[in-house]
């Protein structure tokens, strides 16, 4: 799906984006449609995925870093790892890259069901079980604008229901009960000093 020069390049390149944070209102608005393909496009996916690397996340939607934009990254393989340095110093790194760039993304069919417990880099320090389907086939873009349809299984479906909320404008702990989001809702402001 990504070409070559991205390919070379998304670990070792990018800029690194400012993660927006619950309440931001761009994570309760829905995105609006990618519709140019362009070698800007290809530098915001860079730095989108440099910045989930960095973060480290799993998963990052155009709207956590403030564009309102139907596109998000994903690597549910990567590792990150650590290892002692001659000096003795322990530093880390990333292996096993599988990234993955959806634009425009769409479910056309899901079954099964399944729970996990979700984070989220723009919920900082909240966990909670969210039950997702447990297989989806989606229809999506790449940075060309070819469409592509994919059955997802396992923690990648669950990704990429997470990150597709996030362009309906649903952070996950709107998928949890009233009495829980509510918590959880506290909490998130307090972190803000609100």
């Amino acid at each position: 799906m990504l070409n070559q020069n991205i390919l070379e390049n998304y670990q070792l390149k990018g800029e690194e984006l400012a993660i927006t944070t619950y309440p931001d209102p761009v994570l309760s608005r829905k995105a609006q449609l990618v519709t140019e393909f362009n070698p800007q496009l290809e530098t915001l996916c860079l730095n989108m995925l440099f910045t989930m690397y960095k973060a480290p996340g799993i998963g990052l939607a155009a709207p956590q870093v403030g564009i309102s934009k139907r596109l998000f990254v994903s690597d549910v393989e990567y590792r990150l790892e650590e290892k002692t340095e001659a000096d003795g110093r322990m530093t880390k790194f990333r292996t096993n890259f599988h990234p993955r760039i959806f634009i425009n993304p769409e479910i056309i069919t899901k079954d099964g069901s399944t729970v996990f417990k979700e984070g989220c880099l723009s919920l900082p320090t909240v966990y909670e079980d969210v039950k997702r389907s447990e297989n989806i086939i989606m229809r999506f873009q790449d940075l060309t604008g070819q469409v592509h349809e994919q059955n997802f299984t396992g923690l990648e479906a669950i990704c990429l229901q997470h990150e597709l909320d996030h362009l309906e404008g649903i952070v996950f702990i709107d998928r949890l009960s009233s009495l829980k989001k509510g918590f959880f809702k506290k909490k998130l402001y307090k972190l803000k000093g609100l």
